[in-house]
C-alpha cells in the first residue's frame, strides 16, 4: 500500500480523497493555488504545497508543478480527482516515468477513450451499440455534408476530444451545417487544443444512463450498476440518481455485462464510467467513457455500500478488487443534487463570501463540500460548492429526504441553485420519473426580445 498520496485537485473532491486516505492510514499532500491558501483541503491534509497563482493553467493544470510537489514531499502516488488533469494521459505518462503511481487507467487507455472517434470504433468492435455516425473526424464541409445526408437530419457535431457540451452542435437542416461545423471546430480548438469533430445521428429526447465499472490489474472487472443523469442543463448534470426508473432488471444486467466485457476488451483498470443515450424505444447507444472518478459517484456508493475511492487506491496499489460481481447488491435508492454558486434563474455565477452555511443531517443524508461560514467562493474555478446526497428505501423516500434537506439548508452571502433544485423535485413529471435530457428546457430563462421585434413594438 502507498505511504503518501498527493491529491492533484481542490474543493470537495480533494477532501473526499483525504477522507478515504485517512481511513486507509495513508498520509496526504494537498496542492493549492494562491486563491485556495485557506481552503479546507489544505487544512486537513498532512502536508501542503502551493503550486502557483489562481489561474488554473498556472497551478492545477500545470503538470511540472504537480510532479515537483510530489517529488519534494516524497509522495508515491497521485490521485487526480475529477476535472483538471484527471483524464490527462500526459500526466499519467509523466508519473510512470517518475516512478509515481497514477491512480487511474493506463495512459494508452486514457488516450484511446479520450478520443471520442477512436473510442466509438473500439466500443463497436467490443460489441457495444453505437449511434450511426462518421468513421472518425470529418475532413471538411463537403465530407460533413455527405455524412449528414447519409445519416439523415437531425445530426449532432461533436468534438473528438470534447466534453461538457463544448464543441457540440445539433444540426437540423443542411442549411445550418456549414456555420455549425465552423463554430464547433472553433470551440473544440479553443477548449481542447484540437479542432477535430465528428458527426452522429441525433437522438431526440433521450435519457442519459451511465454504468460505473471497476477493474483491477489482475483481469477482474465488475460493474456497480447504472446512474440516471438526464436532469442536466447545457450538458452539465444537475441531479443524478441510482438506480434509474427507466431500466428493467433484465436491461440492467444485460447493459452491465456488456460494459464489463467492453472494459476487459480495452484492458480498463481502476474506476471508470461508460455513458449511454437511451432512446424512447429503450435502445442504448454508447456516448463516451470517463476515465476517472465521477462527481456523482456517491449515489452508487449509497446503493452498493462500496467505497469507490478506496477501491481506486487499492487497485492502483496492485491489490485485487475487494468484491466479485455476484457479491454486489443494489439496495434502495440514492439521489444527488449539485449545489452551484449561481443565480437559480439566470444561471449567472455568484462568487463571493459565504456568511452563513448550515446543512442539516438526519437519516440518509450525506454532504460532500469544502464550504464553511466565512469562506470565499472563488470566481476562478467551477461553481460547484456542495453535493447533497440522500438515500431512501425507495425513490419516494430519497426525494422526500432531499426536499426537506434543501428546504432546511442555510447558505447566505451568495446565490445558489437550491431554489431550482426544489422546483425540479416538486415537478410532477420528475416525481413520476417521466423525463429526458430535454427536461430542463422548461426552466431555462426566456430569450431577451431584440429591439424592433413585434413583441416590443406591440
Amino acid at each position: 500500500m502507498f505511504n503518501k498520496i498527493l491529491i492533484a485537485n481542490r474543493g470537495e473532491i480533494a477532501l473526499r480523497v483525504i477522507c478515504a486516505c485517512r481511513e486507509l492510514g495513508i498520509k496526504t499532500v494537498a496542492v493549492y493555488s494562491e486563491a485556495d491558501e485557506h481552503s479546507l483541503h489544505v487544512r486537513f491534509a498532512d502536508e501542503d504545497v502551493c503550486i502557483g497563482p489562481a489561474r488554473s493553467l498556472d497551478s492545477y493544470l500545470s503538470v511540472p508543478a504537480i510532479i515537483s510537489a510530489a517529488e519534494i514531499t516524497g509522495a508515491d502516488a497521485i490521485h487526480p480527482g475529477y476535472g483538471f488533469l484527471s483524464e490527462s494521459a500526459y500526466l499519467a505518462e509523466v508519473c510512470e516515468a517518475c516512478h509515481i503511481k497514477f491512480i487511474g487507467p493506463y495512459p494508452n487507455v486514457i488516450r484511446l477513450m479520450g478520443d471520442k472517434a477512436r473510442a466509438r470504433r473500439a466500443m463497436k468492435k467490443a460489441g457495444v451499440p453505437v449511434l450511426p455516425g462518421s468513421d472518425g473526424p470529418v475532413q471538411g464541409e463537403d465530407q460533413a455534408t455527405k455524412v449528414a445526408k447519409e445519416l439523415g437530419y437531425p445530426v449532432i457535431i461533436k468534438a473528438v476530444a470534447g466534453g461538457g457540451g463544448r464543441g457540440m452542435r445539433v444540426v437540423r437542416s443542411a442549411d445550418e451545417l456549414p456555420k455549425s461545423l465552423r463554430t464547433a471546430q472553433r470551440e473544440a480548438e479553443a477548449a481542447f487544443g484540437v479542432g477535430d469533430v465528428y458527426l452522429e445521428k441525433y437522438v431526440e429526447a433521450p435519457r442519459h444512463i451511465e454504468i460505473q465499472v471497476l477493474g483491477d490489474h489482475h483481469g477482474n472487472v465488475v460493474h456497480l450498476g447504472e446512474r440516471e443523469c438526464s436532469i442536466q442543463r447545457r450538458h452539465q448534470k444537475l441531479i443524478e440518481e441510482a438506480p434509474s426508473v427507466a431500466l428493467t432488471e433484465k436491461q440492467r444486467k444485460r447493459l452491465g455485462a456488456t460494459v464489463a466485457d467492453a472494459a476487459r476488451a480495452v484492458q480498463y483498470t481502476n474506476a471508470g464510467t461508460f455513458e449511454f443515450l437511451m432512446d424512447p424505444g429503450g435502445h442504448f447507444y454508447f456516448l463516451e467513457t470517463n476515465t476517472r472518478l465521477q462527481v456523482e459517484h456517491p449515489v452508487t456508493e449509497f446503493i452498493t455500500g462500496i467505497d469507490i475511492v478506496k477501491e481506486q487506491i487499492r487497485i492502483a496499489a496492485g491489490q485485487r478488487l475487494s468484491v466479485k460481481q455476484g457479491d454486489i447488491e443494489f439496495r434502495g435508492h440514492a439521489m444527488e443534487c449539485r449545489i452551484n454558486a449561481e443565480d437559480p434563474v439566470t444561471f449567472a455565477p455568484s462568487p463571493g463570501v459565504i456568511s452563513a452555511f448550515s446543512v442539516p443531517g438526519g437519516p440518509g443524508v450525506r454532504v460532500d463540500t469544502f464550504v464553511h461560514s466565512d469562506c470565499t467562493v472563488s470566481p476562478y474555478y467551477d461553481s460547484l460548492i456542495a453535493k447533497i446526497i440522500t438515500y431512501g428505501r425507495d425513490r419516494s423516500e430519497a426525494i422526500a429526504r432531499m426536499r426537506r434537506t434543501l428546504e432546511m439548508t442555510v447558505i447566505e452571502g451568495i446565490k445558489t441553485s437550491i431554489p431550482l433544485h426544489l422546483k425540479v423535485l416538486a415537478d410532477r413529471d420528475f416525481v413520476a420519473g417521466k423525463f429526458s435530457t430535454a427536461f430542463m428546457e422548461r426552466y431555462m430563462p426566456e430569450p431577451k426580445e431584440k429591439k424592433g421585434s413585434l413583441a416590443e413594438s406591440a
